[in-house]
């Protein structure tokens, strides 16, 4: 069964961090393109931040850069999302997804896979 299961949201003071997983079953993540995904409330989903599966070179979205990391461990068959001084306007459910498009990309139909979300909320 294809699935992908995020993990390490929660709730964080402005200014931390949180490092987010998206765990691959039922499939190599070696040969897709990762994104990670967020959706705030009363908001459409953004993507934010990608990387693709030949390269490994990652992107970011303007509001995000420097401040989110996404990487990967094919070895684990895991992707990651490094978050660091978190704003209360991060707060949205995080998704992961997984896409055999070439390249990286945010743009939601580019992928195939998605996880359930984690949620990360940020206070003031």
């Amino acid at each position: 069964q294809v699935q992908l299961v995020e993990s390490g949201g929660g709730l964080v003071q402005a200014g931390g961090s949180l490092r987010l997983s998206c765990v691959a079953s039922g499939f190599m993540l070696d040969y897709y393109a990762i994104g990670w995904f967020r959706q705030a409330p009363g908001k459409e989903r953004e993507g934010i931040s990608c990387i693709s599966s030949s390269s490994n070179i990652p992107y970011s979205v303007d509001s995000v850069k420097g401040r989110f990391t996404i990487s990967r461990d094919n070895a684990k068959n895991t992707a990651y999302l490094q978050m660091n001084n978190l704003k209360p306007e991060d707060t949205a459910v995080y998704y992961c997804a997984a896409g055999t498009s070439y390249g990286c990309h945010v743009e939601a139909a580019d992928y195939d896979y998605w996880g359930q979300g984690t949620q990360v909320t940020v206070s003031s």
